[in-house]
């Protein structure tokens, strides 16, 4: 996860633990239980990020350049000293990016290969 190489495809495949992560926190700022339970209600709790998970990867991310600390707080009134917030930087967009286009493409496929019916392609795209 070095900041070497700046082509976005460099870094793929993704897992899918860190994909999650980087899809939570695309559209806001979250501190790791706010991820962890992004994660749980998109999924619809098909995936669940375990803490040793979640804040290794966090970990990865921050060193990485994928993810920054953020230093503001969503709201300062409810706010948990001890939380840190994160949010995606602009390597981490455009690495989630080129692994969302990756996905796209491999569902193509499997429907190309008549894994997938056409109208389920058509709900994902």
């Amino acid at each position: 996860m070095g900041v070497a190489a700046k082509d976005p495809e460099s870094y793929l495949p993704l897992t899918e633990s860190v994909f999650h992560i980087l899809l939570a926190l695309t559209d806001k700022e979250r501190h790791g239980y706010g991820i962890m339970q992004e994660v749980k209600r998109r999924t619809k709790g098909k995936v669940k990020l375990g803490p040793g998970t979640l804040y290794g990867s966090i970990k990865r991310l921050l060193e990485g350049k994928w993810i920054e600390e953020s230093t503001e707080r969503p709201d300062p009134a409810i706010n948990d000293e001890r939380r840190r917030y994160y949010r995606l930087s602009e390597l981490g967009k455009r690495i989630a990016a080129a692994e969302a286009r990756r996905i796209v493409d491999l569902v193509h496929q499997a429907r190309e290969k008549k894994l997938l019916p056409d109208e389920a392609v058509g709900k994902l795209v």
